[in-house]
């Protein structure tokens, strides 16, 4: 019987969250809905959009009648909730209507500060918060003109250019010195003043409001240094308050706001909260990105889904004020502990400023060029380590034209709001034929919640539909035996518990009975995944450690003796230069991967030959690590080696006889001497004087690329745990014979980097990687 879950609150944290437990589960809970605005669910944020004439209300719907009734959600629209009896377990609401619970989550938001001052009971003094705040802002600019607009943070400069759009005579009143003083520096803010003077927005500066004058109807606003304005509409935007009132009646932990877990739990069993009515780790956030997070992380706890929890968010700013790129994140005061790096160009009227403590990006400022705002911002959050040259790049100023769009990867993050990838976007043009952005926003969601990326989009748009772009990404079936693509027949063999060749051909009724020699090998890698405990056991892709040979066209054998990292001995050379002797060996080799090869071993002497060597064979067949490179021999660099050749030994023993989607070759160098030669392996591993960088994704065949900077490690044992946790979450999520220099670029960095930075889910991975090497190595646990 399914569980009664009520949502007070029908904006878009709490309707967000529930849009994220029907993904994960969509069959647990009865779902009802309380608002207490006569709509439906909508983007608050783009009301600017509205008062602006770039959007109608129907634009800013988010989710239509139909969403709710696909879902069987009952909806309380125009119905406030008064109190929550937690006994009971249920909710009582102004039109006496009592709704019971089993989970609880209250999304109230929050409403306008309103500042206490004399004369805000006045006709023509309004908030800028909801639908009927811009109906009624709309419907009083057709008879007033003298619009004032008290607040000069972001909702306050949106709701001025609204305000110019309808034909409004508009000053902005400020108390600070310089417009948006908590997410610009001195710099940027006066360019943004200058842009807005020059769009005809009048600013004054550092006036604080007294009190606003007039008999039933504002007429004046007068200022503490005894100075006045006229004025006969006024805006409030000077912030807003968490509505935690319902909380605290009913006897639910408050503070600033109502005060929740990780797991955005309250002090009362079975009640969660989320959004801005929402306190965590004392502070409350405003802005739509972290509302979204709380609500995925809330979504998958209360399907009982394992999760890490909520560890708060970095914040970021764009303005949705039509002619103005601007973007702010992190930390952009400068104090002893960071450097500044700053480019202004004054004709093209650019501005950026990037803030580093150490090697690590913590804030950005971007004005009039805001392209990189994604990476910056992923950068930001993730903590990565950035070089000198990356540092510099993101200085500079593209043209604007085609040519940025296109160099960025497919991966990178177009909408960081709802994690929107380029790719994504792409996918969803091609495969659907979008011609529209609101049809992009509508498919993928990318621009859909604060509207910053819609100019990308937009660009990316034109990208996709013009002659430049020959960039394609299509869903294939697995082969001609199936209609199902490969992720399609994963998920079958999951959901079915299919644990043989035989069981997917009849269960997912495959066109031929045995398979060809696509899907063949393709199956039994992912049964091999997927049922880790049968795949040591599983002819196919067991390797015995003696069994290693290979045939040659001849008709004769060659083998290669595992040698970690590229290392020998004196014993081992003496007992391989003994078999040659015994065996008549005469062709023997080096391999590019820094390995002894003997060929020519005749099939009558092989057993004899891996039985007198006695020692371990480098894998020669199926896909799985195939080596690790190492700069042992460099002889231009006097660097100490030995910590990065244990690293090589160590990762090679780590990972042997296991299966991986592709072949996977790595290096390791000791310093950067060899940096060229080791950017091109799958994962590379080069010493720096503070520990080792991490680059993923290089590739030699079919051209040379470089791998991208992943991270950069400490010392040689979190290098090994990183690197062998990237494998595991590479094997468990790659297509077969899908490259990591391709599934990196699918699946994204960004989200890798989520995975393995949380110390919890990197050691599960390991863990689940070390019991499978013991499998395949045909050992026991």
């Amino acid at each position: 019987m399914k569980r009664k879950l009520v949502v007070i609150g029908n904006g878009m944290a709490g309707v967000r969250c529930v849009e994220e437990i029907l993904k994960q589960n969509s069959l647990i809970f009865d779902i009802s809905i309380i608002g207490s605005e006569p709509h439906l669910n909508y983007n608050r944020i783009l009301l600017s959009s509205v008062l602006q004439g770039e959007a109608s209300i129907q634009d800013i719907t988010i989710n239509g009648l139909e969403w709710y009734e696909e879902n069987r959600i009952k909806l309380f629209s125009g119905e406030t909730a008064t109190n929550i009896d937690s006994l009971k377990k249920e909710i009582v609401t102004d039109q006496n209507r009592s709704i019971p619970y089993d989970k609880l989550i209250i999304a109230t938001g929050s409403s306008p500060f309103v500042l206490p001052v004399p004369g805000i009971e006045k006709t023509g003094v309004v908030t800028f918060r909801t639908i009927e705040d811009c109906k009624n802002i709309i419907a009083t600019s057709k008879q007033y003109k003298k619009a004032i607009v008290i607040g000069g943070g972001v909702l306050g400069l949106e709701a001025a250019r609204g305000l110019l759009n309808l034909g409004l005579d508009v000053k902005v009143i400020h108390n600070a010195e310089y417009l948006m003083q908590r997410q610009l520096d001195e710099m940027s803010s006066k360019m943004l003043q200058k842009k807005l003077e020059q769009q005809g927005i009048e600013f004054l500066l550092g006036k604080v409001t007294e009190e606003i004058v007039g008999d039933s109807r504002v007429e004046e606003i007068h200022f503490t240094d005894g100075t006045c304005i006229e004025a006969d509409l006024v805006v409030m935007a000077v912030g807003v308050i968490p509505n935690s009132k319902l909380a605290r009646d009913s006897g639910i932990l408050t503070n600033r706001g109502i005060v929740v877990n990780d797991f955005l739990e309250t002090n009362k069993s079975d009640i969660y909260a989320v959004g801005e009515c929402v306190e965590h780790d004392g502070i409350v956030y405003g802005l739509v990105k972290p509302l979204y997070e709380q609500g995925q992380v809330l979504a998958k706890h209360i399907c009982g889904l394992a999760d890490l929890g909520y560890k708060g968010s970095v914040l970021s700013t764009s303005l949705k004020v039509p002619g103005i790129d601007l973007f702010s994140v992190g930390e952009f005061d400068e104090d002893e502990t960071t450097k500044t790096l700053k480019v202004l160009n004054e004709v093209d009227e650019i501005y950026k400023k990037i803030v580093v403590r150490g090697d690590i990006i913590v804030g950005a400022l971007l004005y009039g060029d805001t392209r990189d705002q994604s990476k910056l911002l992923d950068m930001i959050i993730k903590r990565k380590y950035v070089s000198d040259e990356e540092k510099r790049m993101l200085l500079q100023s593209l043209d604007k034209d085609a040519t940025h769009i296109k160099s960025m990867k497919l991966s990178e993050v177009i909408c960081n709001c709802n994690g929107v990838s380029k790719g994504a976007i792409v996918e969803a043009v091609q495969q659907k034929g979008l011609t529209t952005v609101e049809q992009v926003k509508k498919c993928t969601k990318a621009s859909s919640s604060c509207g910053g990326c819609k100019l990308v989009v937009s660009d990316l748009l034109t990208y996709i539909h013009s002659d430049e772009c020959n960039e394609s990404i299509q869903q294939k079936s697995l082969c001609a035996c199936t209609t199902l693509t490969e992720d399609e027949v994963v998920f079958q063999i999951q959901q079915k518990n299919l644990s043989s060749l035989r069981d997917v051909f009849a269960e997912l009724c495959w066109q031929t009975i045995e398979g060809c020699s696509s899907c063949v090998p393709a199956i039994n890698y992912y049964l091999a995944m997927i049922y880790p405990e049968n795949g040591g056991q599983n002819k196919t892709f067991f390797l015995n450690e003696y069994m290693n040979a290979q045939i040659q066209s001849d008709g004769t054998y060659s083998i290669t003796p595992q040698m970690y990292g590229g290392m020998t001995n004196v014993a081992e050379l003496k007992k391989i230069a003994t078999i040659m002797e015994k065996y008549k060996i005469t062709n023997v080799g080096l391999t590019p991967e820094q390995r002894i090869q003997l060929k020519g071993i005749k099939k009558e002497n092989i057993q004899a030959v891996c039985s007198d060597l006695n020692m371990p064979l480098s894998p020669m067949h199926g896909n799985n690590v195939r080596h690790v490179n190492t700069c042992f021999g460099e002889q231009d660099c006097q660097c100490n080696k030995e910590n990065a050749l244990q690293l090589a030994i160590e990762l090679e023993k780590e990972m042997e006889y296991l299966l991986t989607p592709h072949t996977v070759v790595m290096g390791v160098s000791a310093c950067k001497h060899s940096k060229v030669d080791m950017m091109t392996k799958d994962i590379c591993a080069i010493g720096i004087n503070r520990g080792l960088e991490i680059y993923v994704g290089g590739s030699s065949s079919p051209s040379a690329q470089k791998g991208e900077l992943f991270t950069v490690a400490n010392n040689r044992q979190e290098a090994k745990q990183l690197i062998c946790g990237f494998v595991q979450y590479y094997r468990e999520t790659a297509n077969y014979l899908e490259q990591i220099y391709d599934w990196t670029q699918r699946v994204g960095l960004i989200h890798i980097r989520e995975v393995l930075f949380e110390d919890a889910l990197r050691g599960q991975l390991i863990e689940r990687l070390e019991a499978e090497v013991l499998l395949y190595a045909g050992k026991t646990v």
